[in-house]
């Protein structure tokens, strides 16, 4: 089977924030790629629900270690109730609908890193 996806995904847990008007939900991805992030949640969330979100990212610069935050939109396109996640019992899969191409490139770069470190 050909893969979908048009970037490529990483099992790398990031600190992420996610929020809305309601809630702030502070987390960290199971995978992401530069389209979007799967992450632990501990209450479900309805699909297409709009968040708020600040990722933070390790880059290295001038051979220092820094943390680059992102801030973007995304829209929860999956929620499953995972059993065996006591503190967060849900996963949901967001789609970053709202990324400015410097950050997406920033992403993009800290994957391809990643990658290639394996």
């Amino acid at each position: 089977m050909k893969e979908r996806r048009k970037y490529p995904r990483i099992e790398k847990p990031l600190s992420i924030k996610l929020s809305d008007r309601e809630f702030d939900i502070l987390t960290e991805t199971k995978n992401i790629s530069a389209s979007g992030a799967y992450c632990p949640v501990n209450k479900p969330l309805d699909l297409m629900t709009k968040l708020n979100i600040v990722l933070l990212i390790p880059i290295h610069k001038n051979k220092n270690r820094i943390v680059k935050k992102i801030n973007c939109c995304g829209v929860v396109v999956r929620c499953e109730y995972v059993t065996e996640n006591g503190k967060y019992p849900y996963r949901i899969a967001v789609f970053f609908n709202d990324l400015k191409d410097s950050e997406r490139k920033a992403l993009r770069s800290y994957i391809d890193s990643s990658l290639k470190a394996r």
